[in-house]
């Protein structure tokens, strides 16, 4: 599946949901900037700040070990565009959106990786109509598997990354990604992998105030004709950025009003990140 392509509507769509491309958007709600003694003091301390290095943010990032409920596992190469340069963007100032929706670190990064999480699926008994096909269960059997397929679709599917910079880059790069919520509100359009993508809103959300600084955001996505709304949040941990975004798979359903945005980045997987940052 090209990186730029939303996956079309039915259950097998789900599965791939995260090579959809470029899908959320960005905002100022909910960064703490603190008072001006405060920021100069924060100023003062990144200007000397050291990046971390890809082994170093491997150590870091979140595990299935972290967060009750989910499973971590790593992104796979062709789920995404094979380096920034394939990322275009016709308004340069939403490349930070974009950057960060196609798998990439948002700013000019020294080291950087990610990592699929997914609410792990809940153990079932094996039952009698788990080997039959559609056509040879009864209408109870049939009921009970809309019922597993309608539990996997109220879950999320979120990537999180961790890039790291040097000196005063990651204030630059989360200032470079609030700047693009305002300028980029009425939306913006990207290409990747011959691939073009339409962004029609970008709007902010509530942030989770986690790190220094924080920025979330939600972007609706021309799906087709169908709209579909994607969460993002970026947070700053000193010389560290970890980006978050995640995508309702009720949403990829086609089900009207399904693709609203009536959801949220699981709190969970943002404060068990944060906690292996602090």
């Amino acid at each position: 599946m090209k990186r730029f392509a939303l996956p079309r509507t039915g259950v097998a769509a789900a599965a791939s949901v995260l090579s959809l491309a470029l899908a959320t958007g960005c905002s100022d709600s909910g960064s703490d900037s603190g008072d001006s003694d405060k920021a100069a003091g924060a100023k003062e301390t990144t200007a000397a700040a050291k990046a971390l290095s890809s082994t170093e943010l491997e150590k870091l990032i979140v595990t299935t070990a972290d967060v009750d409920g989910y499973e971590v596992t790593p992104t796979t190469a062709e789920d995404f565009a094979s380096s920034k340069e394939e990322v275009k963007v016709v308004d340069e100032k939403c490349a930070p959106i974009a950057y960060v929706l196609t798998g990439f670190a948002p700013g000019d990064s020294a080291a950087y990786l990610n990592r699929q999480v997914m609410q792990a699926a809940e153990e079932v008994e094996p039952s009698a109509s788990s080997s039959k096909s559609l056509e040879d269960m009864t209408d109870e059997e049939l009921d009970d598997a809309m019922e597993n397929i309608t539990g996997a679709l109220d879950s999320t599917m979120t990537l999180v990354s961790l890039s790291s910079y040097e000196g005063e880059g990651a204030q630059e790069t989360l200032a470079s990604v609030s700047d693009a919520v305002e300028g980029c509100a009425s939306g913006f359009t990207a290409t990747a992998g011959g691939e073009t993508q339409k962004f029609t809103k970008v709007a902010s959300d509530k942030a989770s105030g986690s790190g220094d600084e924080s920025v979330a955001f939600a972007v609706t996505v021309d799906a087709e004709g169908s709209e579909v709304v994607v969460k993002g949040e970026v947070v700053r941990h000193g010389s560290t950025i970890a980006t978050y975004y995640s995508i309702s798979l009720a949403s990829l359903t086609g089900e009207p009003g399904t693709g609203t945005g009536d959801y949220d980045i699981p709190a969970e997987i943002i404060t068990a990140q944060a906690a292996k940052l602090s």
